[in-house]
């Protein structure tokens, strides 16, 4: 039942992501990105980690993606980018996957190494997760939190300046 459910929640989010590809509306973007979450909970579920499962799913399903759908709905897409900007979008576009890319091969290089029985006994735990984020990656988790802070800073000096005018 374990692998009907893994392939079926792998279908249904591959298929998801390949929609918002495609998909041409920013709001069936945002839709289909709900599901590949969802079905992203469900496989961290399959996988035993309940608490990564229930945050991947409450917070990335439902809060972000609330605000992206606000987002969406507050800015108009339909006007399109202008041409001297396409070209910059292309080459930062071009940067970025070069760079998923290296990440994505040094990842798949990474899951060759063996892990063993007592990491995956522990895997997902909240506990685990805790001593982990305050110990071993406490700086990678400030400075996400400071980086949080200054996109607040940022939204809300971008709001001050729209309401002025």
């Amino acid at each position: 039942m374990a692998h009907f459910l893994f392939f079926l929640l792998a279908i249904i989010c591959i298929a998801s992501v390949l929609g918002m590809i495609i998909s041409k509306d920013q709001a069936y973007t945002a839709l289909f990105l709900i599901v590949a979450f969802v079905c992203m909970g469900g496989l961290f579920g399959l996988l035993e980690a309940p608490f990564i499962a229930a945050v991947q799913i409450i917070i990335y399903a439902g809060a972000i993606m609330i605000l992206f759908i606000f987002v969406v709905m507050m800015i108009n897409l339909r006007k399109g980018v202008g041409p001297e900007k396409k070209k910059w979008t292309m080459y930062f576009a071009v940067v970025i996957a070069a760079v998923l890319v290296v990440e994505l091969v040094l990842t798949l290089k990474g899951t060759l190494e063996p892990i063993s029985s007592a990491a995956l006994e522990s895997l997902g735990s909240p506990t685990d997760l805790g001593r982990l984020l305050f110990t071993k990656y406490l700086y990678p988790f400030e400075i996400t939190s400071i980086l949080i802070i200054a996109a607040l800073v940022g939204a809300i000096v971008l709001v001050k300046k729209r309401d002025k005018e």
